[in-house]
């Protein structure tokens, strides 16, 4: 795992470029700290801060192909490596390492881009050709490592694992995009390419892009589709679906367990990770090593499921508390890793956790990501099927109850607040014909928050359509998926891979030099998970019913069984008790509201009073709480540039490479 960087110019005019790319690096040398170098010609500079996991001796870079006429720089893992070295050996390529990144780079050699259809990983990674002056890029299919990129006056196009690195170009200045904080409070991410950023994009998920002479080219090589057509499910039945579900997901969880350093389990005490956790011992046996986190408030500790899963499967297990202080204290910095708003606090304790993984001498920890998008775990699903269940009957009394269930951690639905679940979960009932009909609920509600912005930004975002760029994302054959199938596309090519894959996983993990693995998110996985019958994942309403078949008598009863928890943490208790409290209030003055502009002092002065008065919060008003404290850390990071802003370290033992040509000789 790495971070990487670079610049290219097509018209040989990069000035003094050793040392912008050295202060990029730095901006992120906690993503590689065992190692960084940068390779330098007329055109290009490419660089890397390295996580040694695969061939620690060597395989450092920038990499070069033998003939030294093409250069990558990689972060990630190509899990499958070691097929992929045996065919390209049989095709008469020789190696030099023992590393993923080799053999990434003669699998282009041999290939082209059509090496991506090969690849079983998770990786961006650039290469440089030498004699044709062009750079490729590509991004994994779905998108659990980032890559970021602009384009400056002077055409030059700069490329990294993070924003904040792009930001060290003289010529690149950061501006907050309205329209991105308009999708942030919406779909609770930016809806790529953007991102919070004016002139700063991302590349896609699934996507590779070649930049020659000036000219950029972006191309899709992988998207996940549904059946569009009966015959194209899955035609065995749900044993037949186990058993396969179980083979290929028996092997992700090996080829993920590749390393030549220890790899350790995160163990939530959920299905996901517990499952990850039981295939990870049918593996490799021997002693396996999970961490899990837990928290002091009881609406949203699952301590006791984790200790009893440990117990059940015999792992070395380590857990530690997050506390509403940690969350606090810990979220400025969380912000500055993300580089974008969030709604929630939960980053904040996978931030911690990942510490902790980290203190421990761990480098690599497999993960459940994945499992609740592509099995349909989450309630979102579940909400979809009721709301249209009581389309069928507007009037009815009862049905509407079956929401109740759903959410028993909202208080605002419970008790005497009964009668609210019709108001909240009424809207657009009828309107089943709506590509969205599964999220235009959360997203309208989300939306409400944008009550607190500003008069100018609303100004600005007035007549725009907040939902036309996700229209514009649908693939073909949308409207003839399954209701569930619609679901489970939406939240994967948006709420998954913005904001679960991002500020929730590479982010936190990246930021103590943790690589997180996802045998969930195995492309194998995704296509068969795509193919099943929708009743094979959402039996009625029991969710990933496929997958607690495979698990029967593999895990304790009162897992298997036990109703789906979110993983949330606090968030007004966590920013408005000391000691977080003093910067908190600084950031939310009138002077400071006022300053950045985004919000309404008003609007937030009255939230405010109303958490301080110990009223009834609801869910949106703690994200709207949330959304705001971190925007204006934003603000204060990447514009301001002041005391929010953690120290940039030097560059460490970086080795320099320069062309041998005359500019550089």
């Amino acid at each position: 795992m790495c971070g990487i960087v670079g610049i290219y110019n097509s018209a040989d005019i990069l000035k003094s470029p050793e040392a912008l790319l050295t202060r990029m690096l730095a901006h992120i040398q906690y993503r590689g700290p065992d190692e960084s170098g940068i390779y330098i010609n007329n055109n290009v500079v490419l660089g890397s801060v390295r996580l040694s996991i695969i061939d620690i001796q060597s395989g450092q870079q920038p990499l070069s192909s033998e003939d030294g006429k093409y250069w990558i720089v990689f972060n990630g893992e190509i899990f499958n490596y070691i097929e992929l070295k045996s065919d390209l050996k049989r095709l008469g390529y020789s190696f030099r390492t023992e590393c993923d990144t080799e053999v990434l780079l003669n699998a282009y050699l041999e290939y082209g881009s059509d090496c991506l259809n090969r690849l079983n990983g998770q990786f961006v990674f650039a290469i440089w050709n030498n004699e044709k002056k062009e750079l490729f890029l590509a991004r994994d299919r779905v998108g659990i490592r980032p890559l970021f990129y602009t384009l400056t006056e002077d055409n030059t196009f700069l490329f990294g694992s993070e924003i904040k690195t792009l930001f060290e170009h003289p010529d690149v200045k950061p501006e907050i995009d309205p329209v991105s904080m308009s999708q942030v409070f919406t779909y609770w991410s930016t809806i790529t390419p953007r991102t919070i950023f004016k002139r700063i994009f991302e590349l896609a998920p699934g996507h590779f892009m070649k930049i020659s002479h000036g000219k950029i080219m972006i191309q899709s090589f992988w998207s996940l589709k549904f059946p569009v057509e009966k015959e194209d499910y899955f035609k065995g039945t749900i044993n037949d679906a186990t058993e396969e579900l179980e083979k290929i997901l028996t092997d992700a969880v090996r080829i993920r367990l590749r390393a030549d350093v220890q790899v350790a389990a995160y163990l939530s005490g959920g299905l996901d990770s517990s499952a990850t956790t039981a295939l990870i011992k049918k593996v490799a046996p021997e002693t396996l090593q999970t961490f899990s986190i837990g928290f002091e408030d009881s609406e949203f500790d699952e301590t006791s499921y984790q200790q009893e899963v440990s117990k059940y499967l015999g792992t070395r297990h380590t857990a530690f508390t997050c506390t509403r202080k940690d969350i606090g204290n810990y979220f400025p910095q969380v912000i500055w890793h993300s580089e974008i708003p969030i709604l929630r606090t939960a980053p904040v304790p996978m931030f911690c956790l990942s510490k902790k993984v980290r203190e421990n001498n761990i480098k690599v920890v497999i993960t459940g990501e994945g499992a609740d998008e592509m099995l349909a775990g989450y309630d979102i699903f579940k909400e979809g099927i009721i709301r249209e269940f009581w389309s069928r009957q507007p009037n009815s009394k009862y049905r509407p109850l079956l929401l109740q269930k759903l959410y028993p951690y909202l208080a605002q639905f419970q008790g005497k607040n009964r009668n609210m679940l019709k108001f909240f979960f009424g809207y657009q009932l009828q309107d089943t014909s709506s590509p969205f009909y599964s999220h235009i609920l959360r997203w309208r509600n989300t939306s409400s928050i944008q009550n607190f912005f500003s008069e100018d930004l609303k100004s600005v975002l007035d007549g725009v359509d907040q939902y036309e760029e996700v229209r514009k994302m649908l693939p073909r054959g949308f409207n003839q998926y399954d209701r569930l199938n619609k679901s489970q596309w939406l939240e994967s090519s948006i709420f998954m891979s913005s904001y679960l894959l991002s500020s929730q996983g590479d982010r936190v993990g990246m930021a103590n030099s943790v690589e997180g693995r996802y045998p969930f998110l195995d492309y194998r996985i995704m296509e068969f998970a795509a193919k099943l019958p929708p009743d094979y994942k959402m039996h009625g309403l029991n969710e990933k019913f496929i997958l607690k078949r495979m698990m029967d008598n593999r895990l304790p009863e009162s897992v298997l069984k036990r109703p789906k928890q979110a993983y949330r943490a606090p968030i007004a208790g966590s920013f408005l008790s000391s000691p977080a409290r003093e910067y908190v209030m600084d950031l939310l003055s009138e002077y400071d509201i006022n300053q950045t502009g985004l919000f309404s002092f008003n609007a937030v002065h009255k939230l405010l009073n109303k958490i301080s008065t110990g009223e009834l919060v609801t869910e949106m008003e703690n994200m709207a709480l949330c959304g705001i404290i971190s925007s204006q850390l934003i603000y204060h990071q990447y514009i301001l540039k002041d005391s929010f802003r953690p120290s940039i370290p030097q560059l460490n033992n970086c080795r320099i490479i320069h062309e041998q040509n005359p500019i550089y000789s």
